[in-house]
């Protein structure tokens, strides 16, 4: 038993924070539900801090009790809450007082709900960390933008964690933060969930199904599947695809169906929940990964647990993922794409989706994921306390112009919360009480 008659966790009492999480799906979302899962069975506290999610506000417990915290803020452009700075320094305190929290572990560059809870959490004294599961541009408007907000985050985090070394390097240089402060922990995949069923896929000799299941936008490839897919259904009569996704391109697809008659080999399916994302796959022999930049594909990991082969284009850190005998890549060039397929069905009577599955299972583990984030936040938590004057030299390295602003920002917000520690301090906010792990929950029970 800890203090005060509660249960006690292991040693880190961690808040995740990202404007991205469940309801809604995707990788990030993915990524913090499993490492959440992990750290919690491993013993330690984790609570989750999002926004609202149309009626979906306040707390929720998620399996394992889970604690997540959707904020009443709407999300003001792609997922995101409008910035407000100090705004919401008022309820993140108190979640992080509430909850005993000494680190904060933020989540994607451009989740605003990050930004501004690493900066009132180091305002705070407590230590942060931050992980980057994506890839961004130097040249164009919004990636200098994203870039320079990135830099006022990282000169401030204890640790940081990207999911692939290509990811690592991109971090680096747009945010010049010190490389021995970046790990390197790739994602990983359910296994138990996603696995091979030999019921489900059709026989190669009768006809070979090739799977694809990304968001439909410019990023992800889009595009370049209009011109890949007819292509290969000219060359390969036996080839059919099976479309999963939703977004602005898919309209771009539905014409190019219509325009050469291809209703009957190509099944658009839409908007595919995560559940039932493996019912798709394990109906398909080759899965298909169009993106134009790419940090780490976890659907790549979901298809390769599923027996699937991959053909993929070479981007981003896609070329460290799997092993070169389970996937083909090509350049983005349709042309070349249509190659890579064709090589893949050649290789298909070879491949064997048990195997394949078992092989993944000793690849990828979100508990070994969670085993070595442990060992990011005991070198975060072991980091030396700064005062303000050193943040703020910190801040002021980062520019002439913009150094300056964010000295502004810093002091700004560091006032506001002495301000609050006057109206409301915080040995007056009431402590939340913890939930027992489950480990311990069952050990009371004995």
């Amino acid at each position: 038993m800890g203090e005060n008659g509660k249960l006690g966790y292991g040693r880190y009492r961690v808040l995740m924070v990202s404007d991205f999480f469940y309801p809604n799906f995707g990788g990030v979302e993915n990524h913090i539900y499993y490492l959440s899962q992990c750290l919690l069975q491993r013993g330690h506290k984790v609570v989750v801090a999002t926004h609202a999610y149309g009626r979906r506000s306040g707390v929720r417990y998620m399996t394992n009790g889970l604690k997540v915290y959707y904020i009443p803020r709407l999300p003001f452009i792609q997922q995101n809450v409008l910035p407000t700075l100090s705004g919401s320094l008022p309820i993140i305190r108190t979640i992080l007082v509430r909850e005993g929290i000494t680190l904060v572990h933020g989540h994607q560059a451009f989740s605003t709900l990050c930004h501004e809870s690493l900066l009132h959490a180091r305002t705070m004294g407590l230590r942060v960390v931050f992980t980057d599961h994506s890839l961004y541009g130097f040249a164009d408007l919004g990636s200098i933008h994203m870039n320079k907000v990135l830099q006022f985050t990282l000169a401030d985090v204890h640790q940081a964690i990207c999911v692939s070394h290509t990811s690592k390097e991109n971090t680096v240089l747009r945010s010049g933060l010190n490389p021995e402060k970046v790990f390197v922990i790739p994602n990983a995949v359910d296994t138990a969930m996603f696995r091979p069923d030999p019921e489900e896929s059709p026989s190669i000799k009768e006809e070979i199904i090739i799977v694809v299941i990304s968001r439909l936008v410019y990023r992800k490839g889009a595009d370049l599947l209009v011109e890949v897919i007819p292509e290969v259904c000219r060359l390969y009569p036996e080839v059919r695809f099976i479309v999963g996704g939703d977004g602005p391109k898919r309209v771009r697809l539905e014409e190019m169906r219509e325009k050469h008659g291809l209703q009957d080999r190509v099944d658009m399916l839409g908007a595919v929940p995560h559940a039932d994302v493996r019912s798709v796959l394990v109906r398909g022999h080759i899965f298909l990964n169009s993106s134009l930049t790419e940090a780490f594909c976890i659907a790549i990991l979901e298809a390769a647990s599923c027996g699937l082969l991959t053909v993929s284009t070479r981007v981003g850190g896609v070329p460290e993922v799997l092993p070169n005998d389970m996937i083909v890549l090509a350049p983005p060039v349709p042309a070349e794409m249509v190659v890579a397929i064709g090589h893949a069905i050649q290789l298909l009577p070879q491949v064997d989706p048990f195997s394949m599955h078992n092989r993944m299972i000793n690849l990828y583990s979100w508990m070994d994921v969670a085993k070595r984030t442990e060992v990011v936040y005991e070198n975060a938590l072991s980091s030396e306390d700064d005062d303000l004057l050193l943040r703020l030299s910190r801040y002021y390295a980062c520019g002439p112009w913009a150094g300056k602003l964010f000295c502004l920002v810093a002091v700004v917000n560091y006032i506001v919360w002495c301000f609050l520690e006057w109206q409301q301090p915080a040995k007056e906010i009431e402590t939340a009480p913890d939930l027992s792990p489950p480990q311990a929950f069952f050990d009371l029970l004995d």
